[in-house]
Parts: C-alpha cells; structure tokens; sequence
C-alpha cells in the first residue's frame, strides 16, 4: 500500500476548513427551518422560506450569467430581498456591491464604475437614478418584477448541496464615506462575515434567538453585518425602512432584541419621542446604542433611562467589524464622564507612532490591528492597501491611547489633528471635554489658519438650552483644557448646520469650507 501524497493531504485539510457563509446560514436551515427569520411590516419568512427565495435569486443572477468574482449592483432602500440577494451572492460566489441611494449623482457614478458591476439591481423608484448616469453597457434590472417572480428550487435538497466558495471569496463590498475624497470600497469576504458573527455574538453576550432591528441602511455595516450575524446564530431579523421611531418603539416592546442600534444625531431625538409617548415597555433588549464617543453624555443617560438598557461603549469601522473595542456597558442613567473600551478578544492589537513603533501606555497612537473579522482591502486600490496595510497589520487611521488597566480609549483620526504652534491637538478632546457642559447639546472642534500659530482650533457648540452663551462655553473651556487646546473662538450654530455622513458622523472637511462662509474668521 503507498503512502498517502503530503501535499494532497495537506490541501484535503486546507479545503475542510473553507466553508462559506451560505453553508452556515444552510445549516441553521435545516436544524429549524420552520423559525421566524425576517419580518417586514406585516410580510415575514421562515428560514426555509428565505432560503427557498435567496436559490430563487440564484437562479436568475445565473441565468444573467452571473460567475464567481461578478459584482452585483445593488441599489435599494431597507427591505427582504436584500438579505435574499445577499445570502444568493454567498451561495454563488458573486459580490454584492451595496450602492448608497443617498450619493450625489457624481459619487454614484464613481462607486459604479469602481467596481464595473455585470449588473445593477434597483428599486422601481431608484432604477431612473441609475439610467441617468448615462454609464455604457450598464444592465439595469427592476428588483420589484424580478421579485415577484423568481424561479423557486425544484427541491429542498438544493438547500443543503455544498456550495464553498474559499473563505477569502468577497462577499459584499461596502463603501467607506471617510472624511475627503470619493468612497472606497471595503471588500468583505465570507470568512470575515463569519468572524464577525462570532465576535458579535462573544462580545455582546448575545443568544441564539436575539432578534436585530435593521432600520439603519443595509448600505453599511450597521445592519449588514449584524442582520447576516443574526441569521447566522438564528434569530429574526426585523426590516425597517429608515428611522421610523413608531416602529422601532413598537419592536422594542413586543421582540426580543440583542443589540439596539441608535446611531449619533437621533440619539436624543428618539429619546425624547419615547417620552413624549409616555414612555417605553421594553420586552428584553440587552444593549442599545452605538459610537458612544461621538453622543453628547448627557443624551446617553437619558436614553438608556428612557429604556432601562445599558449603551455600548465600542469602537469598531466598516473594514474591521465589532474590534477593535467591544464589549464595554455604560449603565442606565449615567452620564459617562470617559468613555474607556475593553479591547475585542478577536484581534490583536498595537498603538504605534508614525515610524510604525509602538508607544508607550498613555500615549496616543494609530491602532494597527490584525484579526480574523479583519476585511480584504480596497478594491481596485493597491496604493492605499500597501500603505494602509504595511507590515501586516492593518493600520485604521484612528488613534487611540492605552490605559493601566489595559482599556482603550478613542483619540481622534490621525488625518484630521489641529497642529498649533508646535502642539498637536486632538478636536475630539475637545469635543469630550465641552459636552459635559449641562447646556451644551454637541460640540464640534475644527481647525483654521492662524497667522501666529499656523493652526487654531475653532469650536461650534449647537445649545440643549437656547439661552446659552458663547462666553459661557468658553469659560468652562478655560476652567477644563490646557491653554493651547483651547479654542480660538465658540460659535453657537442649529444642529442643521452641522454636515454629516449617512452614519451620523460630522464632515469636518465640508464644516471647515463654509466656516468662513458662514461666520467668518476667528478673532485676534
């Protein structure tokens, strides 16, 4: 008898540990295929049935001639068939471009031919947005009508046939708004969408059965990651089309819900709905909230009193899910005056200077991390990916500093600091200092040119009470930060002045263009 080749017993054991995200969503299939797995409004699907309809998609994408490695287009508001071309895509080996409906005409145009889709899928109100954009040989397809019609499986055997694309086969490409320039697209593969899963469920404690309310825009991680990561453990996936706090309201006092994503600017807006209503009977969620360092304090306490949860205290982005900071529980009522992070057990992680060195604890530095949750790079991007990616760690652009316990806390983007007179100034320092202020609503700290000290920073505070003064912010500024890191000048500004992202984030670089515009320039 030989003896067996090693290279093909070594490639045997590779290929055994390559399984996709469709192979796990088909076996929670078949261990409960009759359990809730989506609601929208009044319609809903089993877990049979959502896979009966993802084969369905399939089916057409292959009739399209649809390959492995094609991207698929896709451009849709908040709704079921986005999950079902999500889980066709793993089942084929096809990648989901998530196209932002929100996007001007000409970064639309950009994210489409970044990625040359073989096709885009629209919604009915949607699909002329595309035609308009005059792209060549760009198939465009109403998902309504596809929907409607779908080719169903001949059997459910089809369910449970292997299909394995590599674990590092795309998945989905998000797009990434950063702070300049036009979005990149962040590769996601099903090894990491897996990763993700099992960090979300470890590091938020969550079980088997805890529902997730996708209401934020499948476009991005938010609901992406978490609704595939809640299919994947076996729970319902609740779509809603947008911020409709009546719904949310309704879901959190009828379902049960692991983690409650609210996200910065609507934070104490549906706080305050919840009180206008009278308040709100949770039925058991475990976790509310989201990207605690960009919400004022005092709105924290106040919704996780309004709904008797604790806020989450992460820190994560679209390339690298749940870590690098997970798992820290602010507790109802408590207006955090820090905000430090347990460090995700599903990466490594280091804080480095410039020259790629670690820095001592207490010192700010670029988190540099590694992981299995981590995303493939940026598509069709070498420059950015060697440089974002030197020396095999992945480096975020986002700094942060190490405490003696061990936590981490959230600094400010490494591209965006304010360099006065020699001094390096982090505007989110700022911006954590003002908002303890009772008065003060948000706070956002922007540079601008000064001819003594090259840069100053400039301070925008949109008021909670109207009566407050921009002496009175200065003043406690004064009593509580260095006197470099004091602002040059407090602007009191409307919440609508303030430019964000479809994340909530506040667009510094658009804020600091009509700053001057608007309120000219800082007093001597």
């Amino acid at each position: 008898m030989s003896s067996p080749d090693s290279r093909a017993v070594q490639a045997s054991i590779e290929a055994s540990s390559q399984v996709s995200l469709w192979d796990v969503f088909a076996a929670r299939v078949q261990a409960n295929p009759h359990a809730l797995a989506v609601t929208e409004g009044q319609h809903s699907l089993s877990y049979l049935d959502l896979a009966r309809r993802s084969i369905g998609w399939e089916k057409y994408l292959k009739s399209q001639g649809i390959l492995v490695g094609d991207r698929i287009g896709l451009l849709a508001r908040n709704c079921s068939e986005y999950l079902e071309l999500e889980l066709a895509a793993a089942r084929c080996g096809a990648i989901i471009a998530a196209l932002n409906w929100r996007l001007a005409d000409a970064e639309l145009r950009h994210c489409i031919n970044l990625v040359s889709p073989s096709i885009v899928i629209a919604q009915e109100t949607l699909a002329n947005t595309v035609e308009r954009l005059g792209i060549e040989r760009l198939a465009v397809a109403r998902l309504e009508g596809l929907s409607a019609n779908l080719p169903m499986p001949d059997a459910d055997i089809e369910l449970y046939a292997d299909h394995s694309p590599p674990g590092e086969t795309p998945l989905v490409i998000l797009y990434t708004s950063g702070t300049t320039g036009m979005p990149k697209g962040a590769v996601i593969s099903h090894r990491a969408m897996i990763a993700r899963s099992a960090a979300f469920t470890s590091d938020l404690a969550l079980e088997h059965d805890d529902g997730f309310v996708a209401w934020a825009p499948f476009f991005h991680m938010a609901s992406t990651d978490h609704s595939l990561s809640t299919l994947l453990r076996g729970g319902t996936v609740h779509v809603v089309d947008g911020y409709q706090p009546d719904r949310l309201v309704e879901l959190l006092e009828t379902q049960k819900i692991g983690w409650f994503v609210l996200m910065p600017g609507m934070v104490g807006e549906f706080a305050q709905y919840c009180d206008e209503k009278g308040g709100v009977r949770v039925q058991q969620t475990r976790v509310c909230g989201a990207m605690a360092d960009l919400v004022p304090a005092e709105q924290i306490a106040h919704v996780t009193r309004t709904l008797g949860v604790p806020y989450l205290n992460s820190f994560g982005a679209t390339e690298t899910g749940l870590p690098p900071g997970s798992g820290s529980l602010i507790e109802p009522g408590i207006a955090p005056t820090s905000l430090p992070k347990r460090q995700s057990a599903f990466c490594q992680l280091r804080l480095v200077d410039p020259h790629d060195h670690d820095v001592p604890d207490g010192e700010p530095g670029e988190v540099a991390l590694r992981g299995p949750t981590l995303f493939s790079g940026y598509w069709q991007a070498d420059e950015t990916n060697a440089h974002d990616f030197r020396n095999g760690w992945f480096h975020m652009g986002d700094v942060m500093r190490r405490n003696p316990d061990g936590t981490i806390d959230y600094v400010d983007r490494v591209k965006y600091l304010i360099k006065s007179g020699g001094e390096n100034i982090y505007p989110a320092e700022i911006e954590m200092v003002v908002s303890r202020h009772p008065a003060v609503s948000e706070a956002v700290a922007v540079r601008q040119v000064d001819p003594r000290w090259g840069e100053v920073p400039v301070l925008l505070v949109v008021p909670e009470k109207p009566d407050l003064k921009a002496d009175e912010v200065m003043s406690f500024c004064q009593a509580h930060l260095s006197g470099y890191k004091c602002p040059k000048q407090v602007l009191i500004i409307k919440g609508s002045d303030l430019p964000r992202s479809t994340t909530g984030k506040v667009q510094r670089h658009l804020l600091e263009a009509k700053l001057t515009e608007l309120y000219g320039r800082p007093t001597e």
